[in-house]
């Protein structure tokens, strides 16, 4: 064990992408554990779009990190030393770790895994937040039937992967919009969807769309917003549903898209429905049982990008907004 917590702060609120000028090091003596409390060292943390919004002065949802603060992260951690009943050194928690290598935290922060569902990587990445987000924005928001056509943008990253995979497993048509050749490939070839729309290499997503789907969309997953959502409008089928995840185009845009095509949800009586995975907080069994049983079946599969070393969290976050990424983003600080 280290004899220092390793932190990264936030130094500055960006107005534009996020990076390493934005943060600081830092490090802390490691606290021991009171009460109610663990000592633990982190293994791996979760890089998200929501971290972004966070950094701003009103999040809305959320209060924002601090200036000073360390940055807000959730993570994977190995038990060091405990005073909570029920955890025990080498045992490994999930929990809001923050950018830091030893953090002691409340028991209330932390949960213990079950090793049985998956091991940590399965946990940051298919049994992890992201995949719930997938599981219950495609099956509860999304309404998802045999025989839709599903649309998912962002279909490369850490909840487009499960979200189109899960419409596979429930006999639907499924469409993958992603940046490029690689990706694409990656939606077709590796996770089995029905078509995959690069959207780099077209100036008429309307027209690739109904290409693909020419008798409209059923379900439309939306982890980009702006400019592919207005295309995703147009290219519905009536009694449609949208389920909005994020909006990842527009986090850190200099300016805000204007949706046009808003007028086709009247005609086509379209529900539209925003959420976030807190929402389900009582059914996570539920969603990580369903999850785990897949993946155990070799029917859930999820590609992780990792970089290795702490320091490496500002540069995965710019990364993450940039598209560098295939597959779920995180960073391991410690084996």
């Amino acid at each position: 064990m280290r004899n220092a917590n390793r932190q990264i702060r936030l130094k500055a609120r960006p107005t534009g992408l996020a990076g390493p000028e934005h943060f600081e090091e830092a490090a802390e003596p490691v606290r021991p554990p009171a009460d109610g409390e663990a000592l633990v060292e982190t293994l791996l943390l979760s890089i998200d779009p929501a971290m972004r919004v966070w950094m701003n002065e009103n999040p809305g949802y959320v209060p924002p990190v601090p200036i000073g603060g360390v940055m807000r992260a959730g993570g994977i951690a190995r038990v060091l030393e405990s005073r909570v009943p029920g955890l025990e050194p080498d045992d490994l928690v999930q929990g809001r770790l923050g950018w830091q290598s030893h953090p002691t935290l409340a028991a209330a922060a932390l949960q213990k895994l079950d090793l049985a569902l998956g091991d940590a990587e399965a946990w940051i990445g298919p049994l992890g937040t992201s995949a719930l987000t997938a599981y219950f924005g495609m099956t509860t928001i999304g309404g998802l039937k045999p025989g839709d056509t599903v649309l998912v943008s962002g279909a490369a990253g850490a909840v487009g992967q499960i979200a189109a995979q899960i419409g596979k497993s429930r006999h639907a048509r499924v469409i993958g919009i992603a940046g490029g050749a690689e990706k694409c490939a990656f939606l077709t070839s590796e996770l089995g969807l029905d078509a995959a729309i690069d959207y780099k290499a077209t100036d008429n997503l309307i027209g690739a769309i109904k290409a693909v789907a020419p008798d409209g969309v059923d379900v439309y997953f939306d982890n980009v917003g702006g400019p592919t959502l207005d295309a995703a409008l147009a290219c519905m089928a009536v009694g449609g549903r949208i389920a909005i995840c994020g909006r990842i185009s527009q986090t850190a845009a200099p300016e805000l898209y204007g949706i046009r095509q808003l007028g086709q949800a009247i005609g086509k009586r379209l529900r539209i429905q925003g959420f976030v995975v807190s929402d389900f907080h009582d059914r996570y069994d539920e969603g990580r049982a369903w999850l785990a049983g897949e993946l155990k079946a070799g029917r859930l599969r999820q590609r992780l990008h990792i970089l290795d070393g702490l320091e490496q969290a500002p540069t995965g976050l710019r990364m993450l907004f940039e598209g560098g990424n295939t597959g779920k983003l995180a960073v391991r600080v410690s084996q």
